[in-house]
Formats: structure tokens, C-alpha cells, sequence
């Protein structure tokens, strides 16, 4: 059957909102047609189970929080120095809270990947190129600090996106900024 690729992204746009509203229990076909307002029965017709969606909404997330060309251009300008990579990590945290619902929605998918292999094995493939996506392109912009150093900034910076998201009180965003700048002053050699 000859599918509609537009219907299907927005159904797994759908998914996301729904995942991150009512969490991996709210998710069902039926609030997924809801959510994208179609009719009752089409995003059976584009998922064969529940699996599916959750799989393709991992995947969906990922692309969405991906940074376009011109973003990525932008982010490799300026000195490398420890002051232009607080503001990098600074400027990551940003973008990625404001795809709220991508992030909560993300966070119930890891909790539901403990319990389904394939979307354990999908988001695991993400979170490995996301990671190695960081470290080569830290070191390739010249920025201080070894691959170790990278790795330990996403680890933290993913957690105050948590923080951020979830109980915004406990680090409000200047702080969160300001705790970005020790880290990294921390972590990265002069």
C-alpha cells in the first residue's frame, strides 16, 4: 500500500507530542489520530503495532533536534578558546529545551527501551552518533579539551536539560548558564 510520506511524518509528530503530554501509556493509534487530526484508523495504516511507532518516533526525535547546515557552520566560527565552548554548550542546552515536547518525549522513550529491545537498539545507534558527532566536531573546530572532556560536557549538559525541562526552579537559565561556564572551565585546559 502506497503511502503518504507527509501523513506519516506528521503522525510520528503526533506521537512525539502525545509521548511527552501523556507519557509511553498514553500512546495509542487512536490519540495519535487525535493528536494530528486525521481520521479514527490511519495511523494504523502506517504502523504495523505500537513497536513501530515508538521506533520511528526515536528516530523522528534525533532528526529534529539535529542543528541545520547554516547552525552547524556557525557553531565551528570563532576562537577556540574555553569561553567560545561555554557558549557552544550554552547554545545547545537552548536549542534543545525548546523543542520541549521532543525532550520529554525522548525521556519516556528511554524508559520504554529498557523493556523493547529494537527501540533500545535504535535509540542506542542515535545517542552513539550524537555523542561521536560531538567529540569530532569539538576537536575538528580546535577547541580545547580531549574526546574524555567532550563526553563528560554532553553527560552534564544532558542532565541540566533534564533539570531544565522538568523542574525548571532548581537551576533557573542564568545559573544554568553560569554552571555551564564553570563546567567547562573545569573540565578544559587554557
Amino acid at each position: 500500500m502506497r503511502q503518504n510520506l507527509a501523513r506519516r511524518a506528521a503522525l510520528i509528530d503526533a506521537a512525539i507530542e502525545v509521548l511527552a503530554r501523556e507519557g509511553a501509556r498514553g500512546l495509542t493509534f487512536r490519540a495519535v489520530d487525535a493528536e494530528a487530526e486525521v481520521p479514527k484508523g490511519t495511523a494504523s495504516n502506517y504502523f504495523t503495532n505500537r513497536d513501530d511507532l515508538l521506533t520511528q518516533a526515536g528516530g523522528r526525535i534525533y532528526e529534529r533536534m539535529q542543528p541545520d547546515e547554516p547552525t552547524m557552520e556557525a557553531m565551528l566560527q570563532g576562537p577556540a578558546t574555553r569561553a567560545r565552548t561555554a557558549e557552544l554548550v550554552r547554545e545547545v542546552v537552548e536549542r534543545v529545551t525548546a523543542f520541549r515536547t521532543g525532550y520529554l518525549a525522548l525521556l519516556e522513550l528511554r524508559l520504554e527501551a529498557t523493556r523493547r529491545p529494537a527501540l533500545r537498539a535504535v535509540l542506542t545507534e542515535r545517542v552513539r552518533e550524537d555523542v561521536e558527532n560531538n567529540v569530532t566536531s569539538h576537536l575538528a573546530a580546535g577547541l580545547p579539551g580531549d574526546a574524555d572532556a567532550v563526553r563528560m560536557i554532553y553527560l552534564a549538559a544532558n542532565w541540566l536539560v533534564v533539570e531544565r525541562l522538568t523542574l525548571p526552579d532548581v537551576f533557573p537559565r542564568e545559573e544554568a548558564g553560569d554552571l555551564i561556564a564553570a563546567l567547562v572551565e573545569r573540565l578544559l585546559p587554557e
